[in-house]
């Protein structure tokens, strides 16, 4: 039971925490990011270059997924062994060097192998930052801090794509080196600048963190146990494998990852074989998506947090999103209704994966949270290896995208069915309300936060 004695207010700590940590983590998911759709707008001077059919390229870009899959799990047991900062930092440094890297790649062959190797060096960071989330905020502010982390994303795609149109555009030729190896370059160098940075600026402990009073340490800490699930994983990975409804977690994000895949590799081409060739008009038309994504994240983030009804908000995204895959795939000829579909894509998309991430936390804790959201992940990005694959090969043999799109919009309806029907009561029962002042103890800083969010 929470304590009724007098205790700081708890919104204040959050945003403390949330203004000291958060910035950094965000540029350092951007990029991670970035590095995931840079390959899209390499696509075309890449595949001139080396030679690569759809098929190839589908294969390479999967190859990164494959990567990140193999070492992801192991990579998130050793984060929570040696500490979030320093592993997370290994990784941000490790894979900017390989991402740099492409640059030099000069065969069909060397393409595959660096792309399994950024994917190698990349496992583990995005499962590390969201457990590493777990550990500094309380379940309650949750849905908003996750779509803060993702609204990064958004930001990759917002900025990021006119970025790369403006790199192809204006560096090709530059110092002897084609457009798309300068885009590696500057995907690449910034990372591992940041990965020296969150070394020196995060903490692994509330403990450590000297910018908290001692009794604003005491506070959180308090919150983020009270708040941990009493029930399901806690101690290992096998505890988190036992618990109903954690495998079909993973096979929900597999069926989200295979959507968010289909926008990030192939917008860009969909684009263009649309009309548009002009690498920077593509670059704005695609950021559209990412924009569109980054407000519904926000919105969602907040009315998910006030009414505790994640599935019902990531049910609601996924049918949004399969409405604009298949508007796609009857609007691939015209530009102009294209880039609606895909806003309606990319809101749905873009938003869909914050707002999953919020159910993870209520079934695994602890050691158990460290492998077994690895895991979830692990088996989402595995969706990552159908989706590229599946397109390029689907295009090669029909000479369109279209029959792609529509499989995808289908696969998602499939996973708004099993989130509606297949998850077990505990994920699907709304969370708690946050009571107000003096009723059950429940702590006024929580209601006070939501009522301002939902009221400015």
């Amino acid at each position: 039971m929470a304590s009724t004695l007098p205790t700081p207010d708890d919104s204040a700590i959050v945003r403390k925490v949330a203004w000291r940590i958060m910035p950094l983590i965000m540029v350092c998911y951007l990029f991670a990011f970035f590095d995931r759709i840079n390959i899209s707008f390499a696509k075309f001077a890449l595949q001139s270059d080396l030679g690569l059919s759809d098929t190839a390229y589908g294969f390479g870009a999967g190859l990164f997924v494959v990567g990140y899959v193999l070492f992801e799990v192991p990579s998130n047991l050793m984060l929570y062994k040696v500490g979030a900062r320093r592993w997370i930092a290994r990784i941000m440094v490790s894979w900017g060097v390989a991402t740099a890297l492409m640059m030099f790649v000069q065969t069909e062959w060397q393409f595959y192998a660096l792309r399994f190797l950024i994917g190698a060096m990349e496992a583990g960071f995005a499962p590390g930052v969201l457990f590493y989330l777990t550990l500094w905020f309380p379940t309650a502010y949750r849905g908003r801090i996750t779509s803060m982390l993702f609204l990064a994303s958004a930001f990759a795609g917002l900025f990021g794509a006119p970025a790369a149109g403006l790199v192809l555009s204006h560096l090709d030729g530059l110092l002897g080196m084609a457009g798309w190896h300068w885009l590696f370059l500057v995907g690449g160098l910034p990372c591992i600048a940041l990965g020296l940075l969150v070394f020196k600026v995060l903490k692994d402990r509330i403990e450590d963190a000297h910018w908290l009073t001692p009794t604003e340490q005491v506070q959180l800490s308090r919150r983020i146990a009270e708040q941990a699930p009493t029930t399901g994983g806690h101690g290992s990975l096998l505890d988190a494998l036992k618990t109903p409804g954690f495998l079909t977690l993973g096979l929900i994000y597999f069926l989200i990852q295979v959507a968010s895949y289909g926008l990030n590799f192939w917008a860009p081409h969909l684009i263009r074989t649309s009309g548009s060739t002009d690498p920077t008009v593509i670059g704005l038309l695609t950021a559209v998506p990412y924009l569109c994504g980054a407000i519904a994240m926000v919105v969602v983030g907040r009315l998910s947090d006030h009414s505790g009804q994640r599935v019902k908000f990531v049910i609601g995204l996924l049918l949004l999103a399969a409405i604009g895959f298949f508007a796609a795939g009857l609007f691939d000829k015209h530009t102009d209704l294209l880039v609606f579909a895909l806003a309606v894509m990319g809101a749905g998309v873009v938003a869909a994966i914050p707002a999953f991430w919020a159910l993870p936390p209520k079934l695994v804790s602890g050691a158990a949270a460290a492998g077994g959201i690895a895991l979830i992940n692990t088996l989402g990005q595995l969706g990552g290896i159908v989706s590229p694959v599946m397109v390029g090969r689907i295009k090669d043999l029909t000479g369109s995208t279209t029959p792609a799109l529509y499989v995808i919009g289908t696969l998602t309806l499939l996973c708004a069915a099993i989130l509606a029907y297949g998850l077990p009561q505990r994920l699907r029962a709304a969370e708690p309300r946050p009571a107000r002042a003096g009723q059950g103890g429940t702590p006024s800083g929580i209601t006070t936060f939501v009522e301002k969010a939902q009221n400015p």
